[in-house]
């Protein structure tokens, strides 16, 4: 398996700055860029090691791994270097107030169940708020030597090209959905019900375990939606940049389902939800 991809100039990852756009974005793009590719690097050199230090969070099926710990605390030391006065949210426990307005939100390992299985679809996540709006985001899937890469009004890339989302491709019926499923065994149980409606009246769906990377293969016309209860800031922030800067529609039902498509299949796939009990 190849190493995460770095693109040859860190600005292609993004695109080209518009006229008169705040410079504080490209500087938040280039630091979220480092901090992705070095902790992507980090879990790459330790795939197939014998697993220690194995825990569980939220349930007995919600897995921790040494490499999350360890590739969020490399996360942590990359910000502190370059942006020590900014805010800090990690899923494995980092939470430092800030004093400039941007709050880093990170998800070091998303898909850890795949990486410790030994599965595609992990990916880091990293994504830079100002004043709680999330403007930049980075995701690196190293199983597929992919960076995807959002700033605020430059559009959306993937190793330096720029993807759109799929509009006009299909109907509700004929569209292709991801989702994904929580740990909590009461939730997966309601998640199960609602699927028993959504799966007949859409072409089909998928669930590979990244929402990080759901949401990037939106932006990228891989899926037409996705969508997910109960996911937390980390695991939809840089992901939110990237589809919405595709041209996707991404919201939060009042059920708390995080909802990503095009804009044409927003309205129906919402009524949808709705009627399943999402």
């Amino acid at each position: 398996m190849s190493g995460p991809p770095l693109p040859a100039r860190g600005e292609d990852a993004f695109g080209r700055p518009s006229p008169g756009e705040d410079p504080l974005l490209g500087e938040l793009a280039q630091v979220a860029l480092a901090a992705a590719t070095a902790a992507a690097a980090f879990a790459v050199d330790r795939l197939g090691v014998q697993r220690s230090g194995v825990g569980t969070k939220s349930s007995a099926t919600d897995m921790v791994s040494e490499v999350d710990r360890g590739s969020e605390a490399l996360i942590s030391e990359v910000l502190a270097d370059r942006r020590p006065h900014d805010g800090l949210l990690g899923e494995e426990g980092a939470d430092r107030p800030g004093t400039t307005g941007v709050r880093w939100v990170v998800d070091p390992l998303d898909g850890t169940t795949n990486y410790l299985f030994g599965l595609p679809s992990w990916s880091v996540s990293v994504a830079a708020e100002i004043d709680g709006r999330p403007v930049v985001g980075v995701v690196v899937d190293p199983s597929l030597g992919e960076t995807w890469a959002a700033v605020e009004g430059r559009g959306a890339w993937r190793n330096g090209s720029p993807c759109r989302v799929a509009e006009g491709r299909s109907a509700l019926d004929h569209a292709l959905v991801a989702t994904g499923f929580g740990y909590d065994a009461r939730r997966r149980a309601h998640q199960a019900e609602v699927l028993r409606s959504v799966l007949p009246a859409v072409r089909d769906i998928r669930r590979f375990g990244s929402a990080a990377i759901d949401l990037c293969w939106v932006a990228g016309g891989r899926y037409d939606a996705f969508y997910e209860l109960g996911l937390n800031p980390w695991d939809a922030a840089a992901g939110t940049v990237i589809c919405r800067e595709a041209g996707g529609v991404v919201e939060t039902l009042g059920s708390g389902v995080l909802v990503a498509s095009t804009a044409g299949l927003a309205g129906p796939l919402r009524q949808l939800l709705a009627a399943a009990g999402a």
